[in-house]
Order: structure tokens, then sequence, then C-alpha cells
């Protein structure tokens, strides 16, 4: 038995080099050069001084707080998510045409997304028009902090809850329908159903949602920073993976900005062992 698998080891050998060099290589350069000052041309070791300073930072604990301000898009995208896969899955009139409309947003692109609601909350944008149908002067949303977090958080329920819909319906088909049909002759109503029988039964699959919305909102949120805000006012809606871009390539500080992401790869990695302890994602014996 083990001398049939020595074939097909040797036969994937050469992709799983491959692979792991590519990954591998960049995050040893990346733990590196964090232990350095660089341009990317030349080194001067600094030993723990890249992290040490991170923690006297303003900038890098405004940040971090800017981080958790938009961790309010988490239970809105969830409870968008959460209503639309019931409604799909009581199957209301035209499911199947919603069900496509509210999987569109997934498949644009990041920057395209931010270019629509950058449009449409501009000095002459789409909301502007409307507001000023009621006498509203116009609004510049993108000097106020509280109106750039709001268009930013809006984009990201708008983009995301469609996909999230998807999961939470696959859950709930998951679900013995004869479950549901015995509840209801026992005379248990619809929000009976729904708090006894629906919400018990998807709770690992909402408990994933909850977690990929908590680590996407720390380390993927540079695309609509980037188009939307670019991390103005000053750094109001800067956000920890867009401050890795500012510090290693605008600053021409690749050490301070690999220290950073290191942190934040620490800080994610922390984060998603205690919400799997909390949510009990794992295989219960």
């Amino acid at each position: 038995m083990r001398q049939s698998k020595v074939p097909g080891t040797l036969a994937v050998l050469p992709s799983f080099l491959i692979v792991a060099g590519f990954m591998a290589f960049p995050v040893m350069f990346a733990l590196y050069i964090s232990f350095t000052k660089t341009n990317g041309l030349t080194f001067k070791w600094r030993g723990f001084d890249n992290y040490l300073g991170m923690l006297t930072d303003p900038i890098v604990h405004q940040v971090f707080l800017n981080n958790f301000k938009f961790l309010i898009s988490v239970p809105l995208v969830i409870f968008v998510a959460l209503v639309s896969a019931i409604l799909l899955f009581e199957q209301f009139r035209g499911w199947k045409f919603f069900r496509v409309i509210f999987f569109l947003p997934n498949v644009l692109s990041v920057a395209v997304i931010g270019l629509i609601f950058t449009n449409a909350f501009g000095y002459d944008g789409a909301v502007n028009q409307f507001l000023g149908l009621f006498g509203t002067e116009p609004i510049q949303f993108f000097i106020d902090s509280n109106y750039s977090i709001f268009i930013i958080i809006l984009a990201l329920v708008w983009s995301g809850f469609g996909y999230q819909s998807l999961l939470l319906l696959a859950g709930l088909t998951s679900i013995n329908p004869a479950v549901f049909e015995a509840a209801a002759l026992d005379g248990a109503g619809w929000w009976r159903r729904l708090w006894s029988i629906t919400l018990p039964n998807i709770r690992k699959v909402l408990g994933f949602v909850f977690i990929i919305n908590i680590l996407y909102t720390f380390a993927s949120l540079f695309g609509f920073v980037y188009v939307i805000t670019a991390g103005g006012p000053g750094y109001e809606t800067t956000t920890i993976d867009y401050l890795v871009y500012l510090r290693a390539f605008s600053g021409n500080n690749l050490g301070s900005g690999a220290a950073l992401a290191v942190m934040l790869f620490l800080f994610i990695g922390l984060l998603t062992l205690l919400q799997n302890r909390v949510f009990r994602l794992q295989k219960e014996d």
C-alpha cells in the first residue's frame, strides 16, 4: 500500500515544491525585513525596533480603532444576508430572479464597486441630486470621516450580502423538511419555527459567516479604502492593510510595513482561534 503511494507523491512533488517556494520564500523574506530598515536595496538591522515603534505610534493606534469602527458592517451584512436567505428559502414570488440579483454585486470587482459609490456620493452625484429635490444643499460626504466610514460600510454590505445569503441558504436547505412539518402540526408558528428550528440548525454556518466577515474587515478592505477615500480625510478611514501599503511603498520603509503586516497576521490568527472556540466550529466528538 505504501509503495503504491510513491509514484503519486513523486508526481505532485515538483508542483508542491514550486507552490511552497512561491509562498514560503515571500513570507520568510517579509519576516526578515520586518527586523530591518530597508528601501528594498539596502538593509540595516534594527532588531525589534520596528515592532516596538508600532506600540507607541499614535497613527497605528488610530488605524486599529478605524478597523473596529468598520466592524459595524458585520452584523449589518449578516442581518441582510440572513433575511435574504430566509426569503429565498421560503420561495417567495420571483425568488429565482432575486437570487441572481442578490448575487450580482459579488461578481463585480472592488474597483468597480468603489467607483459606483464614489460617483453616487460625489458632490454632483446621484445622492446629492436626490437630496436636492427636497431643497437640501449638496453634502461633501468625503470631507467628513463619519460620512466616509458610512459609505464604505454601505459598500461592504451591498457587495457582500449576496454571497453570504447563498451560504446561509445552503445551510437552510440542509435542514430536514420533516422537522418543519412536525413543528407546524404541533402548532408552532413561523416565528417559533425560526427561533427554535431554523437558527439553531444553521448556528455553525452563521458562525462561519461571522468569522469570515471579521477577518475580511481586518485584512481585505484595501480596495474599498483605496478607491473610495484613499484613507482620508487624514487617516480617518485608513485601515491596517492600507497602512501596510502606505508604510511599505509610499513611505519607502519596507521594514516598518513588513512588521505591521506580521503583526496583522498574528492578530488575525489569534482572532480566528478565539472565534473558532466561541462558535465551536470544529467537529465535536
